[in-house]
């Protein structure tokens, strides 16, 4: 799987303080024997936002980009209207499994307006902003995102393990 990650982060992006999300994700991602291919990471800007992920989705050198960041209530928190404007249709099951699960940790989940979507034959998921609950989310729709790649990509091996 070929993966973009990119982190939305006034702070990050001003170089006032180090990108934690990002680079964890990306050993996450390599530890899964996934390839990363871009990692960026962009101000609380939505025509930014929208833009690269316009810009990675329809490379078609990606197959799944993670946004980490810019999910919560703040006012600067544009990631989910940003990926809204720019997916051709939702993927919500995944966005609800990872506040489902969110719940079962901390009330605070049901605070997160992170969305799931698809861009052309790309998927793109909305992470939180923090370490641990950007890797905790990951790994609630870790087993489901190579079929998803593999359904979206139009490989027959996607209907493998199927019952009739």
């Amino acid at each position: 799987m070929r993966v973009g990650i990119l982190t939305i982060s006034d702070r990050s992006a001003m170089g006032e303080r180090e990108d934690q999300s990002g680079p964890l994700l990306a050993k996450f991602i390599r530890s899964k024997g996934w390839t990363l291919v871009e990692t960026t990471v962009l101000p609380d800007e939505a025509a930014q936002i929208s833009g690269l992920l316009k810009q990675w989705g329809d490379s078609g050198d990606v197959d799944l980009i993670l946004t980490t960041g810019g999910t919560g209530f703040a006012i600067r928190d544009v990631t989910p209207e940003a990926t809204l404007g720019v997916v051709d249709r939702l993927a919500p099951g995944l966005a609800e499994a990872m506040r489902a699960h969110g719940l079962s940790k901390t009330s605070h989940a049901m605070l997160s307006r992170a969305v799931a979507g698809i861009r052309g034959s790309t998927l793109i998921v909305n992470l939180p902003g923090s370490p641990k609950g950007a890797r905790e989310n990951l790994e609630v729709i870790l087993p489901v995102l190579p079929h998803a790649v593999q359904v979206l990509g139009d490989d027959p091996r996607a209907e493998e393990g199927h019952s009739v």
